[in-house]
């Protein structure tokens, strides 16, 4: 019998139920046990095949040698009865179990994160990042983030925040995300108000949107390590963004 490899799934210690219930369907659609880490649910290093490390609060720019800035979007596409039938109980959802932090940070995460990302790389084991996984795996690697993205857009075009897909990203056609994907761009949704900057060692831009904010990256000498600036846990109409979770998870099934 082939064994379901185990996939660790990384989020918030309170709040964050509804992207745990979606990336945990994705992965099982995908034919993966996901397990749920967080600061206050850890886990062993040797109990996980692979890695999502999924969205959040901002990362603390001490990580990359920054100071918290002062805070003082491409074009729009009809969105399909599938999407917004998909996107509209998935905001009621995310409205009902966002936590409500006092803080904007949450360093005990940080630390756990980067510590489970050191591992895999060391270890080789695919790991998948969702927004803010995606901006920490650059971090981990000595990258660092614009705090904020508002001067990358003026009107008419503005930087959405839906779950809806509305941005158009152009993906590398050389890249690893492309090959997955099977597709050199595509819609996707947007919930970030941060972007990825100056890129951390071995990491390569694989998507962008067309005013250049970096949609995805990849570091091309592990077996997967994608970041997607994106969540395609909360588009599982799309069999597109499905493919992510089942390249994590065939990658993890062939070191497993």
């Amino acid at each position: 019998m082939t064994r379901h490899p185990i996939i660790g799934v990384t989020g918030p210690a309170k709040g964050g139920l509804t992207a745990w219930l979606m990336t945990s369907l994705a992965l099982r659609r995908s034919g993966a046990k996901p397990l749920r880490i967080t600061t206050k649910k850890t886990t062993a290093l040797e109990s996980f095949d692979g890695l999502v490390i999924g969205g959040g609060t901002d990362i603390d720019p001490f990580h990359y040698g920054a100071e918290v800035d002062s805070v003082d979007d491409s074009s729009l596409h009809r969105s399909s009865f599938l999407d917004w039938a998909t996107a509209v109980p998935l905001g009621i959802l995310r409205a009902l179990f966002a936590s409500h932090a006092a803080s904007s940070y949450d360093p005990e995460r940080d630390e756990l994160e980067q510590h489970l990302i050191a591992h895999a790389i060391k270890q080789n084991k695919p790991v998948l990042g969702i927004c803010r996984g995606a901006q920490l795996m650059n971090v981990a690697l000595g990258g660092s983030l614009h705090q904020d993205i508002s001067h990358f857009y003026s009107e008419p075009t503005r930087n959405i925040r839906s779950v809806l897909p509305k941005k158009a990203v152009s993906i590398s056609p050389d890249s690893h995300l492309c090959a997955v994907l099977s597709a050199k761009c595509c819609r996707v949704n947007a919930l970030h108000r941060q972007s990825i900057d100056r890129l951390g060692t071995g990491i390569v831009i694989c998507a962008r949107e067309t005013n250049g904010v970096v949609q995805a990256i990849e570091e091309r000498s592990q077996l997967f390590f994608i970041g997607v600036q994106w969540h395609p846990e909360y588009m599982p109409q799309s069999r597109t963004q499905l493919a992510l979770f089942e390249g994590l998870v065939k990658c993890a099934t062939s070191r497993s």
